[in-house]
């Protein structure tokens, strides 16, 4: 019995190195940055483990893998994020539109817990991790595009510019980041989508008697309105693990449902306006 697991296992392995490789040769690129929101707090379960087909990850070792989460590795505590459920309803998507010339999808984790919007510009460096979260991204999009096209940049952070200073000066440093980002990877009408910071940790500060996360929302959402192939993602609706900080990981889930809607949306309205 020990021998046929050890030989199922051996099998299921090298199965999904094969499809693996035959997924990496043309591939949509989504890049995933901000902070822990995005990187992903909430408890593994089985389901979050499967292979789901056509939906892979780049490792810290920038090696194409099945996605399963957790998708990042910026820290210990990285979970159950919204990550996974994109890839896979965005990879339904371009199934359901060409079945007979879908394309793999490509998941570039990049986020960092705990960084503000300045840790993402040049040279910026995130002493709790030591990590430079722009350098380490570029290194990883250069990387990732040579097997695909980057179709999308998901971004969600702001708790870490949450206070009275910071969030006075979000609105220039997010609409920079944007340029800098679409910039990068190649084409400066990229579809960038924006979250909504979990409303739980709004309504803490309100208790706290600040309004700095609620004014970050109110910026993030009013560029997202105005910008060029942009959305804003709501949170309404979903919980926290417990900390009135993170997402659990079923509101995770639906938050990636909701990111996976958005994007889509945007190309329906991409496709209408060339009609």
């Amino acid at each position: 019995m020990k021998r046929i697991s050890i030989l199922l296992f051996v099998l299921v392995f090298y199965a999904e190195g094969v499809l693996v490789a035959q997924e990496i040769s043309k591939m949509k690129l989504f890049l995933l940055i901000g902070q822990s929101n995005m990187a992903g707090r909430g408890k593994i379960e089985m389901q979050d483990t499967v292979f789901y087909p056509g939906v892979l990850s780049l490792n810290k070792d920038l090696k194409w893998i099945p996605a399963r989460d957790p998708i990042h590795f910026d820290k210990n505590e990285a979970g159950v994020g919204l990550c996974r459920t994109f890839g896979i309803e965005m990879q339904k998507y371009y199934h359901r539109i060409d079945s007979l010339d879908c394309f793999s999808v490509g998941l570039i984790p990049c986020a960092v817990g705990g960084t503000d919007i300045d840790k993402w510009q040049p040279g910026g460096y995130d002493a709790n991790t030591n990590t430079h979260p722009w350098e380490d991204m570029v290194k990883r999009v250069n990387y990732a595009k040579q097997n695909g096209e980057i179709a999308g940049i998901l971004w969600l952070q702001g708790e870490g510019d949450s206070n009275r200073d910071k969030s006075k000066l979000y609105k220039d440093k997010l609409l920079n980041l944007i340029t800098r980002v679409r910039l990068l990877g190649g084409n400066k009408n990229t579809p960038f989508l924006c979250g909504e910071l979990g409303r739980f940790f709004v309504k803490k500060q309100m208790k706290e008697g600040k309004s700095d996360a609620a004014q970050v929302i109110k910026t993030t959402k009013k560029i997202m309105q105005k910008g060029t192939n942009t959305a804003f993602v709501s949170s309404k609706g979903l919980t926290d693990r417990g900390d009135k900080l993170h997402f659990d990981a079923k509101s995770c889930r639906e938050l990636g449902h909701r990111y996976a809607i958005e994007y889509q949306n945007l190309m329906k309205h991409a496709l209408q306006n060339k009609n």
